[in-house]
């Protein structure tokens, strides 16, 4: 990341503050939108979930809107996790309260909360690198200092299992959004022009390559390779370049429900590489 320039005015930065809010809301709900998925939720039905609905989801995105414009001005502002992550407990208090209690977003928070700070900070200072890298540079250290929700999946997940989860994502510039997920939304636009089936591909892509925390925490170890088996072959086949692609994500995201297998933390990651990729960064 190159030194940075002069900040961009405060009308301008008020201004991306609420446009990059717009980009991240569009991109959770394109997540959402995007059917077959194996054992998530979508407009079709709930996959996995017994406490949540498309139509829920969508609420708490709109809930978080006002949030990510906050964290975009905060980045802005040059603020320290400390500030980052007060707005991110606000933000879930927002959505426990549009959502009835249910945890739909609290990894998205995180995630796409910390990308839209970067890109507040990139606008402001005309910085240079991708949003993962300014995420790294500035945050990366607090990430790693920072405390530990000793009750959530994602802690209990790391305890148990030894992996990074989130927090290292974060703190090493996101890798899985830029060595996993935007090569493989480019790769399938070589395929396709549907939108939809890209993120579909990008998805199955990102279960190979992650260990996610949610399919950890609901299926273990066995839950986990079961799902990355499934992925892989699906690719293997030809991914969506075959003409029964849908009919086989569809059995696919079966088998996932029947388990009560749900790649969450690869949805998230998914919603936060189209928001990369709409920010062109």
């Amino acid at each position: 990341m190159t030194a940075l320039a002069r900040p961009a005015t405060a009308i301008d930065c008020a201004r991306h503050d609420r446009g990059i809010a717009r980009i991240a809301t569009d991109c959770l709900k394109l997540e959402i939108a995007t059917y077959p998925k194996p054992g998530l939720v979508s407009p079709v039905d709930t996959g996995a979930h017994d406490d949540m609905d498309a139509a829920m989801m969508d609420r708490s995105a709109d809930a978080l809107e006002p949030f990510f414009a906050r964290l975009a001005e905060a980045g802005a502002a040059g603020a320290g996790m400390d500030r980052l992550r007060a707005i991110g407990i606000e933000a879930e208090v927002a959505m426990m309260a549009a959502t009835g209690g249910v945890n739909t977003h609290r990894g998205a928070i995180f995630g796409m909360g910390l990308l839209c700070a970067a890109a507040g900070f990139r606008a402001a200072y005309r910085a240079s690198g991708t949003l993962g890298d300014i995420v790294a540079h500035r945050w990366g250290a607090e990430i790693c200092r920072g405390p530990v929700a000793l009750h959530s999946h994602g802690s209990t997940v790391a305890r148990r299992h030894a992996t990074g989860g989130a927090r290292a994502e974060a703190a090493t510039g996101f890798p899985s959004l830029y060595d996993i997920a935007l090569p493989a939304l480019a790769e399938a636009r070589l395929v396709t022009a549907e939108d939809e089936a890209r993120r579909v591909h990008a998805l199955m892509t990102l279960i190979v390559g992650v260990e996610d925390t949610n399919l950890l925490y609901r299926g273990g170890t066995e839950g986990l390779a079961f799902a990355q088996s499934h992925a892989r072959a699906f690719l293997a086949y030809g991914s969506i370049a075959t003409p029964d692609w849908r009919a086989r994500a569809v059995a696919m995201h079966a088998a996932f429900t029947a388990r009560r297998l749900s790649p969450g933390g690869c949805a998230d990651l998914l919603a936060m590489a189209l928001f990369v990729e709409a920010s062109g960064a």
